[in-house]
């Protein structure tokens, strides 16, 4: 009886770490685990030669979004250089084989010169994939099953108004696929049952200026977990999953300012870290701390140091900024005291992504910096990818996926 006991238990234990390996090597959505950008894998290189790519693919059109993955497929997004073709492609993790490819019909539409009208990074779960786009005339989100049916489409989700273009991305919670809509007019933060694609929830937003944040979740233990969403001129606002309602908003930007959030914010260790900026304006970084119906303010960064474009990293108690015009700085979580900053060089669009220690940010010419995580600044390498980029990495069953402007490739075990 001992013995099977002993036997139980060794299998439940070893259930367990199949399931966190299974949690863990799935990059789910922008930024993958709840959109941090960081990995668990120990098998990415901190240099590569072009012999060390797994594989190299030409994609059917352009595109900044962001592959994602679910176990042994990828999935990402593309579109025509009209933007009346917009095209979901699945393929294999292991190869880059072409496994299938759907296209949708849109509409042709004004966007800001450095944006696609693929910005959009996809977001999966265990039986589906979700693509977004938006236009003047419709805001979509479109559900396929990991074998490319259609499982259900809502092309009524609004407008998205404003002259840049569309790029923020749709995430998964429980049930609900969820999305921001904050544009220059009618705005709302929407919520649709991931199986049938019903509306949950919408909960209106002022109008004001069109951004790009994507949300993610911060948890609580004995109330449903809280959405955390990023926009000018609002602040940080955290909404209730389960109802749409709003719990608090805080008021973190200057609002007689131009800024747009493009970055997305992030939630690490109960805090939450967002930053917000305009392009010659002041820029902002916030950490926040959630209490009883609001959140108060950890610490904040006013200067030009603070990334427009990159959402902000955070691994093991370090807050990493890297900024556009190549300038990284590293603060203490804890003090919020800057413990060094660094002229990296180059333009960046990308945001950095971490595994194992390392840091990886690709600039817009495609130079993949790699530098060591820590409280001193280390650079390991510098390698060029061939061809202009401004997506992010995703990491997945040891691999790091990078999507140029016309390629996808893989490197990694």
């Amino acid at each position: 009886m001992k013995r099977t006991a002993q036997l139980i238990l060794l299998f439940s234990f070893g259930l367990l770490l199949l399931s966190n390996r299974t949690y863990a090597e799935n990059w789910s959505r922008f930024r993958g685990p709840n959109g941090s950008g960081v990995s668990e894998s120990k098998q990415i290189p901190i240099t590569w030669s072009d012999d060390d790519y797994n594989w190299r693919v030409e994609l059917p059109g352009v595109g900044h979004g962001s592959p994602v993955v679910w176990d042994e497929k990828l999935f990402v997004n593309c579109a025509s250089e009209d933007g009346t073709t917009r095209i979901v492609q699945c393929r294999s993790t292991k190869s880059g084989e072409l496994l299938w490819g759907k296209e949708f019909e849109s509409s042709k539409h004004k966007t800001h010169k450095f944006n696609s009208y693929a910005t959009s990074t996809p977001c999966v779960d265990e039986q589906r994939v979700y693509i977004s786009w938006g236009t003047p005339e419709e805001l979509a989100i479109i559900a396929l099953t990991h074998d490319g049916e259609l499982a259900w489409e809502a092309r009524n989700l609004g407008k998205v108004i404003g002259g840049h273009g569309f790029g923020t991305s749709p995430i998964i919670h429980n049930e609900s696929v969820i999305i921001a809509n904050d544009t220059e007019k009618e705005s709302s933060l929407i919520a649709l049952n991931r199986k049938t694609g019903e509306k949950v929830w919408e909960a209106e937003r002022p109008g004001g200026r069109l951004n790009f944040a994507t949300p993610c979740v911060y948890p609580r233990d004995d109330e449903a977990d809280l959405l955390i969403f990023s926009a000018w001129p609002i602040g940080v606002t955290a909404i209730n999953t389960e109802t749409g309602e709003q719990v608090w908003e805080a008021e973190t930007y200057d609002v007689n300012k131009g800024q747009r959030a493009v970055a997305s914010p992030l939630v690490d260790n109960g805090l939450i870290f967002a930053n917000c900026a305009f392009v010659n304006n002041p820029k902002h970084l916030v950490v926040l701390k959630p209490t009883e119906g609001s959140a108060e303010e950890v610490f904040r960064i006013d200067n030009s140091s603070v990334p427009h474009i990159p959402s902000l990293l955070v691994d093991k108690g370090l807050l990493y900024a890297w900024a556009d015009k190549g300038i990284c700085t590293c603060y203490e979580v804890e003090s919020g005291k800057k413990l060094w900053q660094q002229r990296i060089g180059g333009n960046y669009f990308s945001s950095p992504v971490c595994a194992n220690g390392v840091i990886y940010c690709i600039d817009s010419d495609g130079n993949c910096v790699v530098i060591k995580a820590g409280r001193k600044y280390e650079e390991l390498s510098r390698i060029d990818l061939g061809e202009a980029c401004r997506a992010t990495p995703a990491i997945a069953n040891d691999q790091m996926f990078i999507r140029t402007f016309s390629h996808l490739m893989a490197i990694g075990d």
